[in-house]
Order: structure tokens, then sequence, then C-alpha cells
């Protein structure tokens, strides 16, 4: 019986250990701070991605659910589960459009701005934690080397990715 010729892996096609991977070291550094976020805004029964959605809504007063998918980079499915999720506990609004029935208009109710409020400074302290291990030069360093990577990928689609 003839020897089975096994495919010859090149050097530099040779496994790449996982943390030496870019990918990987940015799942797990998500995961680090989706945990750090949990602790200090557990209380708070707010995720990350829910936090993220009252922060933009916060910024732009109101806006279609669309805008904000866009605004925090994620499908427009997922946005809208979390903003029902928000919506059911009042703090969010979403009436539908008087200029399109097909769109809903949203806005943070009283409580909703109440509740950004309180979690801010536990979620700033989340953010630092993340961080904590780095310089401050470093973490300045660190934050813009994501900014960069981010707006050089800023044409690549969000809507593949779902997070809460």
């Amino acid at each position: 019986m003839p020897k089975a010729n096994k495919p010859r892996v090149a050097a530099s096609q040779k496994p790449w250990p996982l943390p030496q991977r870019p990918g990987f070291l940015i799942r797990r550094l998500h995961q680090i701070h989706v945990a750090l976020f949990q602790e200090a805004c557990g209380g708070f029964e707010v995720t990350p991605l829910q936090y993220s959605l009252l922060s933009a809504l916060a910024q732009r007063g109101t806006a279609d659910q669309t805008t904000l998918a866009a605004d925090i980079a994620l499908d427009r499915t997922t946005t809208t589960g979390a903003l029902k999720r928000l919506e059911a506990r009042k703090l969010v609004e979403r009436p539908v459009s008087d200029d399109d029935r097909r769109a809903r208009i949203c806005r943070l109710t009283p409580a909703g701005t109440a509740l950004l409020g309180q979690i801010e400074s536990a979620a700033r302290d989340a953010h630092k934690a993340t961080l904590g291990t780095l310089s401050k030069s470093e973490q300045a360093a660190f934050v813009a080397m994501m900014q960069r990577i981010v707006a050089d990928h800023a044409s690549r689609d969000s809507s593949a990715v779902a997070l809460d």
C-alpha cells in the first residue's frame, strides 16, 4: 500500500499560539471588560450594550433605531431587541414615527435619564479597571490605537455582530 502524502505545513503556517492572536486577545479583553462592567454595574441590571444605547440616546436626544444601531456599531435586530428590553423597563420610549409608520423614534424617559446619571460613575470605574494595569500614557496610547483600528475599518459591516 502506498504511503499517504501528508500535506507539508510551511513554518509560517504552523498554528499561531492563541495568546499571540489579536482576535483572540480582543475577544478575551471584551470578556474581561464585560465581567468588570457587571461587577461595577450589575446592580443597575444594564448590559454594556444597553449602557451604550442609553448613552447614545442621551447624546442625540432622539433617534430612530437604525441610527442608534449605526451609532453603537450593531445590527438593527440586536439593537431593536435591546431597545425593547429598555422600553419594558420604562427607560426608553419608542413611539412610531409620524413621518414613517415603519420607523420608531427613540428617546430616554426621565427614569432612563436618571438611571444613566446613576450608572455613569460605576461604568467609568469599569472602563478604568479594564485598562488599570497600564500606565496613564499606555492607556492613552492603547485607546488611540484602538480608535485608529476602528476608524480604519469603519466601513466594515457590523450587521453580523450580536452581543446582547
